[in-house]
């Protein structure tokens, strides 16, 4: 497993960014199950709403309207909020170390973007 926790070339395409991030959350989640019975039950959290932001986001493009597609990417707004938070957690809590910063720096940018354009597309922007 490697030790870099970026994400690889990132992408300027939001869609291969969530993807990306999806990759990562999974490599994220094998390494908690090495840092004992907390970290492990925590982890399937973590798996469960990390790689659920992009799945929503992707689920959001064939919305049966604006207000489902606006709904659509809230859900993947609430999991990426969701995911953020236990990563920070974790991260205070000891499982996780600074070598997973920069995950936890990516689950606070993505949130940052999926707000912004959630908050757009509600404002019919």
């Amino acid at each position: 497993m490697s030790d870099d926790w970026r994400l690889p070339n990132k992408p300027y395409d939001l869609r291969e960014g969530l993807f990306q991030y999806a990759c990562v959350i999974v490599r994220l989640v094998e390494f908690l199950h090495t840092r004992g019975p907390v970290a492990k039950a925590l982890s399937y959290q973590v798996l469960q709403c990390g790689t659920s932001v992009g799945s929503n986001y992707e689920e959001a493009d064939d919305g049966s309207s604006d207000c489902d597609k606006l709904a659509k990417r809230k859900i993947a707004l609430r999991e990426a909020k969701e995911t953020r938070y236990r990563l920070r957690v974790l991260r205070k809590c000891g499982y996780l170390t600074c070598d997973q910063d920069p995950v936890v720096k990516e689950s606070d940018e993505l949130v940052r973007i999926i707000a912004t354009i959630v908050s757009k597309q509600a404002n019919g922007k």
